[in-house]
């Protein structure tokens, strides 16, 4: 059975950092793609980073690139989401994603409907 488990969430003030833990288990974790996307109330699920672990493609959304930080660990089953110089506007319910991913060329992939595996989420607040 495939598991994500999210953690690291918390309240956080603007300029300040945070660092998001997902913790997989129950498939070949090399295999398969992980990405981080996020929800705000009232707004859609938005891709915020993904990785395919097959072959280390990397993608960020624009508004994070150069504050947030991806980072995979394959032996211990780990991804990470390293968030710096954080803002109100990063407010939201983080979730990991993961989908099988070998021999794929759709990954990582910025639509979530193309993951079949979710964790739980795990919430982000930034204040003023």
């Amino acid at each position: 059975e495939v598991r994500l488990v999210e953690s690291g969430g918390g309240l956080v003030q603007a300029g300040g950092s945070l660092r998001l833990s997902c913790a997989a288990s129950g498939f070949t974790f090399d295999d398969y793609a992980i990405a981080w996307f996020r929800q705000a109330p009232g707004k859609q699920r938005e891709p915020v980073a993904g990785i395919n672990n097959n072959d280390g493609q990397i993608f960020y959304m624009d508004s994070v690139e150069g504050r947030f930080t991806l980072s995979v660990d394959n032996v211990k089953n780990m991804a990470y989401l390293q968030m710096n110089r954080l803002e109100p506007e990063d407010t939201a319910v983080y979730y990991c994603a993961a989908n099988f991913a070998r021999g794929s060329a759709w990954y990582p992939n910025r639509r979530y409907e193309l993951y079949d595996n979710w964790g739980q989420g795990t919430q982000v607040t930034v204040s003023p």
